[in-house]
């Protein structure tokens, strides 16, 4: 799955993935092709909850949930509950990324590649009681093929499997249609066929009516009030080993000044921002006794994303989306005439990386950056004279066009993101020296008219997982609305069959380099179309309590995020500190030995994969 920060769905989403670099691909590949073990050297019964009282670790959220199925969730809030509710086929090593066991213990490919067989886990077991076995694993995927309500978050891993089967309680087959290079990381959820089967409606089921939620993953979902919380309890049967915590508490905060106040009192463990603290906030933090500020290379980037006509797969019109927008020459004038360096120093505060290409350079096996002579770097005057070139030239201080109209833009805001509201701005001051208008409409929910396609610009950013799939499949044909308005996996209605063909052929792509190669084309294609601009990599930046908190993995972990990791590492690594129960009560635990993070801008070695996780709830909202 991925998660997104694009459009109305994604922090995703937030919803990708198999390449493994640096050998680990060959790894995938061949028979018994899986990494035995336990990832981050901890045996199940190091994972013991604390002696003394109940544990719980509450986390400040600003992102609501859009869904607790599996099958819808999008936001990377919600996507980040799913890898803890529910285990995948296989996950992330915390350190470099590579493919390593999840429910599926070992995956090998036929001479041909065309069918893949997972040996599935015997100890990994419902919270119910009930065997996890590869039925499930079957029935969900084929959910998935079968009805278009199920394969809405994920229905890109399916879309070229020809057929599941489960020979075995132990044995699960897909066979594909053609060769497809994410069958190492798909990234779908696997659910309990048991009780998903009495499921009528998958559209409109959001699983949150019965609780605890039946599960397999370290964490098992009790209780959840829409906009309060999410709350969750160890996994004691969980095949990894169980939490340290006893409850994780997921708590949402609309003011993140009033989270941050919250972390100060202790009243919650850890503060993850919107979707990062704010430089402001951090600095508050520094030197708080007790608090430790994590920062480091982000998976996200953020970027503008304009509507280049909102359609739907049978190539409807709907929305109304400023019609000088399908003009490629006005959409590099905008991005032309935008600083960032300006929005990098003053707006994050260095917090950032400059953007450039579509993927982050944490993952470096993706990371591509355009010639010099293909750069649209900041230029006024180059700016200016494409929209001269356009027909839309100045009349007074206002650009109008060939119809005597003003060109006048509005872009689409987060209410509860600060950085939209202050790069906003600058848009609006640069773009006005231009002669256009801008109107920056900053919302509680953007998901409604970024559906709709009633927006002329947005600010847009995904959550980059390992593999670059996901993240490239929602610029496809396919991830189209079947009808206007429709929630789809769309980023922001891009449809171009020299795209569309790039992307398959990545997909059949086995090899690791030329893989990169074809992703490296699709992203130079992105970047000259004009759709959409990526600004800045923003560093993860959060903070935690050490008197609540002892230790917790990041990822990776020389150096990475906490929140929204590509994986389950966090919570489940996470340690009380020592004297008792962190309840989140703000309480006087003793410090703990806290893992110390360097933050630099790591280059992961071998790189890995990315993967973008989903769709659309408003940019910055995928995973």
């Amino acid at each position: 799955m991925v998660e997104r920060v694009p459009p109305p769905s994604a922090q995703p989403r937030s919803r990708l993935r198999v390449l493994l670099a640096s050998g680990a691909a060959a790894l995938a590949l061949a028979a018994g092709s899986v990494v035995p073990g336990m990832p981050l050297g901890a045996a199940p019964q190091q994972a013991q909850a604390a002696d003394s009282g109940k544990s719980t670790l509450t986390v400040a959220v600003a992102q609501s949930v859009d869904s607790l199925s599996p099958f819808l969730a999008q936001k990377l809030m919600s996507t980040s509950i799913t890898r803890l509710m529910y285990d995948f086929l296989t996950n992330y090593d915390p350190k470099d990324n590579h493919a390593i066991p999840g429910l599926a213990t070992k995956w090998e490919p036929s001479a041909d590649k065309l069918t893949w067989t997972y040996t599935i886990r015997p100890d990994s077991k419902w919270s119910d009681g009930q065997q996890a076995t590869a039925e499930d694993a079957a029935w969900t995927f084929n959910k998935m093929m079968t009805d278009e309500a199920a394969a809405q978050a994920n229905g890109n891993f399916v879309a070229n499997f020809k057929k599941v089967t489960a020979p075995s309680p132990t044995q699960l087959v897909i066979e594909l249609k053609e060769p497809q290079a994410t069958m190492a990381a798909l990234d779908v959820p696997i659910v309990p066929k048991h009780v998903w089967e009495k499921v009528g409606d998958f559209s409109k089921f959001n699983n949150d009516k019965a609780f605890p939620i039946v599960g397999n993953g370290p964490f098992v979902v009790t209780d959840y009030k829409v906009d309060q919380y999410v709350k969750l309890k160890a996994n004691k049967d969980f095949w990894r080993g169980r939490p340290k915590f006893d409850e994780l508490v997921f708590k949402t905060y609309k003011d993140q000044d009033a989270a941050v106040a919250a972390l100060r009192k202790g009243e919650v463990s850890f503060v993850a921002g919107s979707p990062a603290l704010t430089p402001a906030q951090a600095a508050s933090l520094k030197g708080e006794k007790n608090i430790k500020i994590n920062e480091g290379p982000g998976r996200r980037f953020f970027a503008l994303a304009t509507n280049p006509g909102a359609q739907t797969k049978d190539g409807k019109k709907f929305g109304n989306g400023n019609k000088a927008l399908l003009d490629q020459k006005v959409r590099q004038a905008l991005f032309l005439s935008v600083d960032r360096k300006t929005i990098i120093d003053k707006v994050f505060q260095g917090h950032a990386v400059e953007g450039q290409g579509y993927i982050p350079p944490r993952f470096s096996a993706y990371h591509w950056q355009p010639t010099a002579e293909q750069s649209l770097a900041y230029d006024p005057a180059k700016a200016a004279k494409l929209l001269d070139e356009a027909g839309y030239r100045l009349k007074g201080d206002q650009r109008v066009g060939k119809d005597g109209k003003p060109l006048d833009l509005r872009i689409l805001c987060h209410a509860t993101d600060p950085n939209d509201k202050a790069i906003g701005k600058y848009l609006k001051e640069w773009w006005g020296k231009l002669g256009i208008g801008l109107k920056v409409d900053c919302l509680d929910n953007v998901s409604v008219p970024w559906y709709a396609g009633e927006y002329d610009l947005a600010f847009d950013g995904w959550s980059v997982n390992p593999d670059p799939d996901f993240v490239l499949g929602i610029h496809t044909c396919a991830a189209l609305p079947a009808k206007a308005k429709d929630s789809a996996t769309t980023d922001n209605f891009i449809c171009d069959k020299k795209y569309d063909e790039l992307y398959k052929k990545q997909l059949a792509e086995y090899d690791p380099a030329k893989r990169a190669g074809i992703v490296n084309e699709m992203q130079s294609w992105l970047y000259d179309s004009g759709y959409m601009s990526v600004i800045a990599y923003p560093n993860a930046v959060e903070a935690y309590r050490t008197d609540q908190i002892k230790s917790i993995t990041t990822m990776p972990e020389a150096a990475g995020n906490i929140y929204g990791q590509d994986g389950y590492w966090s919570w489940w690594s996470a340690a009380p500190a020592s004297g008792g129960s962190s309840d989140s009560s703000g309480g006087s635990g003793s410090t703990g030995v806290v893992i110390g993070i360097i933050v630099v801008v790591v280059v992961l070695a071998g790189g890995g994969l990315f993967i973008a996780k989903r769709r659309r709830n408003t940019a910055d909202d995928r995973e």
